[in-house]
């Protein structure tokens, strides 16, 4: 999936996409169950690129993520929208996906990504039932001084009027 990602910043971001590609931080990933389901956390240190990004960036930054997913994984019906976590501002998208070229894999494929100060994190699921989706977004996350809670609010992907 990485790669894939990369191509993507290459297109967004021209040259800096090899300083991505090598400030790129992969902290969490874990598989678990048959049907296998996947949680992944990629980060994008500030520090490491010589620069930040801004809460303007985001949908840029998670967009990226998401569209270099579409090499190696099928997305359909994807529901996107943004919501505040603490001081934070967050974008996330739900979709099904299935692998190209095994449309029988099929599972529930979840990306949430924000700027904080020292970078970007994005926190990404494929997972194959109901209980790895509550599993990642109800799982725990500070995100820099705010208090801990849920990463994803369970009106998260309803629009707001």
């Amino acid at each position: 999936m990485l790669p894939s990602v990369l191509q993507q910043a290459a297109k967004e971001y021209g040259n800096e996409a090899t300083k991505m590609a090598a400030c790129l931080q992969l902290p969490l990933t874990a598989h678990h169950g048959n049907p296998p389901s996947a949680i992944a956390v990629v980060g994008l240190s500030f520090g490491c690129m010589g620069h930040s990004f801004t809460t303007a960036d985001l949908p840029g930054i998670a967009s990226g993520v998401t569209e270099g997913m579409k090499s190696s994984i099928q997305i359909s019906n994807p529901v996107i929208n943004t919501y505040t976590l603490g001081t934070h501002s967050m974008w996330i998208q739900r979709a099904s996906g299935s692998l190209v070229g095994h449309p029988e894999i099929n599972r529930t494929m979840e990306t949430v990504c924000s700027v904080l100060k020292r970078g970007v994190v994005c926190w990404m699921t494929m997972a194959a039932d109901d209980a790895t989706l509550q599993t990642f977004e109800q799982g725990v996350v500070t995100l820099d001084d705010d208090a801990a809670t849920a990463l994803v609010p369970a009106d998260a992907l309803q629009k707001k009027p």
